[in-house]
């Protein structure tokens, strides 16, 4: 082999060797927050879960769901590891002084060849019902282990549909957050002319939330992957919801810097419904 390729055959496998997997950079990320790492089952599927190493017993739990990651490979292949290689929430988390975990994905984090894991639960079905029925558990036994009464769904892209799903599941939640939600996957499927996610939920085509839930929609002016429209439409579906778009943000910029604000407004929301016993106790 002629010198100049030998070397780039080497720089070659030198870089595959150092990049990543998107689960070993998740765990290195919240490594570096601080944060401490477990493994809950969930209907029969594994569920990495990230806490801020806070406890609030009887209190309120915050739970971030991501967005959908990286469930194929150029728009072309299946992706053997369809978690997030650029995970926000775990950004906002940080961010947040209440008790709070990132609760992964079945599937996700390095555990898409176990179980009954199969390609489709990222794919075209990656808000099915397994999906919603196994995270829910998850949730709901950690609630309960840990003695948290009601907790908070925030959910950032697709984990904003997950966190609409969640909500018809999960007893005792206060509030419903989206940032940049795909709240509506088959019109954002035809927005931009993908296949379509035959074997998932559509929060749109279900029976709006209780209207004691607090429910904040939060879009980008500029966001090119979920176009601030699509969230608008689905937001209005539900009863007593804000929606609001950021100026000068797009899909993945710049919501650190507007977390903490939003954070507090929310702290106030519920505050104002629990005094005025609006706060929906399912």
């Amino acid at each position: 082999m002629p010198r100049k390729l030998l070397a780039g055959f080497y720089v070659l496998v030198f870089l595959t060797a150092c990049a990543l997997s998107p689960a070993r950079h998740s765990d290195r990320q919240a490594m570096e927050l601080g944060f401490e790492r477990a493994v809950t089952p969930g209907n029969g599927f594994q569920h990495v879960v990230y806490r801020n190493r806070l406890s609030a017993p009887a209190g309120v739990l915050h739970v971030y769901l991501e967005g959908d990651g990286s469930p194929w490979i150029r728009e072309r292949w299946i992706s053997s590891d369809p978690g997030p290689r650029n995970p926000l929430m775990l950004q906002l988390m940080s961010l947040d002084s209440a008790a709070s975990l990132y609760l992964g994905r079945p599937c996700y984090h390095g555990f898409s060849d176990q179980g009954a894991c199969q390609p489709g639960l990222w794919t075209y079905g990656r808000y099915s019902t397994p999906v919603i029925e196994a995270m829910a558990q998850a949730l709901g036994d950690i609630m309960r282990d840990q003695g948290y009464r009601h907790c908070v769904l925030i959910g950032y892209s697709g984990g904003g549909a997950i966190a609409m799903l969640l909500a018809e599941r999960v007893p005792n939640v206060l509030a419903v957050v989206t940032i940049a939600g795909n709240l509506d996957p088959d019109e954002w499927t035809r927005y931009h002319e993908y296949s379509p996610l035959l074997t998932s939920l559509n929060p749109t085509r279900h029976q709006p939330l209780p209207a004691g839930i607090v429910q904040l929609h939060i879009a980008a002016e500029n966001d090119e992957v979920v176009p601030p429209e699509i969230t608008k439409a689905a937001a209005m579906h539900q009863r007593n919801a804000e929606f609001r778009v950021i100026p000068d943000h797009d899909h993945v910029c710049c919501w650190h810097e507007l977390w903490p604000s939003v954070l507090e407004d929310l702290t106030e929301k519920i505050e104002n419904k629990v005094q005025s016993g609006r706060i929906d106790q399912r």
